[in-house]
């Protein structure tokens, strides 16, 4: 019997949100140019002809990102989790944002391949919302950056003493956001969006 059968729906919707995560992350990565496309290699993933990390240093730090936030996304504790591009004095140039709500009274039996499918839908929109993002510098940078609502933050356990805060310069302005995809149905809403910072500030 496989382990994941004894999951709870929570435990089942993280475990395939961290999946999804880590594809999704890396297809940003790839389609934003930072690096050069032989560090990546082409994979299927739902049916859906994908990116993957091919370089071990940019594999290992995507997927050990994601998988670390698991207990939080399965307790409820993770708000969005977010790809950030900087410029060379650590301000965000441009921000990727997945805001997650998933029900914890939830108690139905996962229709794992429904889900699915609606996940496979943002990776759709994804791929094809390349023309709203803007062409970042050669020396821009990322990472990868969870926000836990306040409860994750009260709690005791290790995991929550291996995320540090992050020291991200924020936009002095309301953000420019433009929507991607969305979805809310239980026992997950889940909403895709680009954050850039005004036209005024970016002057600024």
């Amino acid at each position: 019997m496989d382990c994941r059968d004894n999951q709870s729906p929570q435990g089942q919707v993280a475990r395939i949100l961290v999946d999804f995560l880590e594809v999704a992350i890396t297809s940003i990565v790839f389609h934003k140019g930072v690096y050069p496309s032989g560090a990546f290699e082409r994979r299927r993933y739902m049916n859906l002809v994908v990116h993957k990390a091919k370089h071990p240093e940019l594999e290992d730090y995507i997927h050990s990102a994601v998988n670390g936030i698991f207990p939080f996304l399965e307790k409820g504790f993770v708000d969005r989790v977010a790809v950030i591009f900087f410029d060379t004095e650590n301000i965000p140039l441009e921000r990727y944002n997945f805001k997650l709500q998933l029900n914890q009274s939830y108690g139905s039996l996962l229709e794992e391949a429904d889900f699915e499918f609606s996940l496979r839908s943002f990776l759709i929109k994804l791929s094809l919302s390349k023309a709203l993002a803007r062409v970042l510098p050669k020396d821009s940078r990322w990472e990868i950056t969870a926000y836990f609502r306040s409860e994750a933050q009260i709690g005791t356990s290790i995991d929550v003493n291996l995320w540090i805060p992050t020291d991200t310069k924020q936009w002095q302005q309301a953000s420019l956001i433009t929507p991607i995809k969305s979805m809310s149905s239980d026992p997950l809403g889940l909403q895709l969006y680009l954050e850039h910072p005004t036209l005024s500030e970016q002057k600024g």
